[in-house]
């Protein structure tokens, strides 16, 4: 055997240790899900590093919404542009704790090798869309199911059954009526102890939040934890109706898996 085979060989097999040794979690959302309430949460945790929506940059380089996403242009021109290297770069990448999370968008899984996700714990996240379609109209104002993520949501999910994974499914509802609950079921299935400090933090930004974060964050920002489920007050909007009878269907298969409280 050759000198450069070996070492070659050598070098896989490093990186394939090193990957393996981590624990790399990709939580899958789609927007106003309480998925920075969760990132914020796994970062309380001493054992994680947490990172914003690292493919955000890539999918709005790629598609219309570049047009109609607020701070488009700023989250382009400061984060990488190529998902591909942001697989291998990043999420595949060496990190300075043992778990690693990765808040996603899953409507951002495009034009990518999906293979990736062999490598990756993967949870996903839902939201009721006569909860989520309002909040989220409030920023874009004409959104459609592309946006919502939901029907990439089913996609995902039965793409990785198809490759033997039984993903965790979370639904955000039932993550305010009882977060310890659903968070220690949540550890306990992706195979790390739960930490009561995950339930606290303090107000404020953090550093791992994106450009974005003055758009989207007003909110999470107030926050020291998980607030308590409430159900929306006003009347919801007539101009959304449509989107809500597309958005159901998908919803209802996610939630019917999802942890309960």
């Amino acid at each position: 055997m050759s000198l450069s085979k070996t070492v070659n060989q050598k070098f896989r097999k490093t990186i394939q240790a090193m990957r393996t040794a981590t624990k790399r979690i990709c939580l899958w959302s789609g927007p106003r899900n309480i998925s920075t309430a969760l990132m914020y949460s796994f970062a309380q945790r001493p054992d994680t590093v947490v990172y914003d929506e690292p493919l955000y940059a890539h999918y709005l380089s790629k598609t219309p919404a570049r047009a109609y996403h607020p701070g488009a242009d700023e989250v382009i021109a400061t984060q990488e542009n190529d998902g591909e290297k942001v697989v291998n770069g990043l999420i595949l990448g060496r990190h300075p704790k043992p778990v690693a999370f990765f808040k996603h968008m899953t409507h951002h899984l495009i034009h990518l090798d999906l293979g990736f996700l062999d490598h990756t714990l993967n949870v996903l996240l839902t939201r009721d869309p006569a909860d989520m379609l309002p909040s989220y109209a409030a920023v874009v104002e004409t959104p459609t199911l592309a946006d919502t993520g939901y029907a990439q949501h089913v996609e995902l999910l039965e793409y990785l059954r198809g490759r033997g994974q039984e993903p965790p499914v979370l639904d955000s509802q039932q993550v305010l009526r009882n977060p310890e609950s659903v968070l220690t079921q949540l550890c306990d299935r992706l195979g790390i102890p739960f930490h009561r400090g995950m339930l606290r933090w303090e107000a404020g930004a953090r550093p791992e939040d994106g450009t974005w974060a003055k758009t989207w964050y007003a909110s999470v920002h107030r926050s020291t934890g998980f607030a308590p489920y409430a159900p929306k007050a006003e009347p919801f909007p007539e101009k959304l109706k449509p989107l809500l009878a597309e958005c159901q269907p998908y919803y209802e298969q996610l939630a019917t898996r999802a942890i309960k409280a």
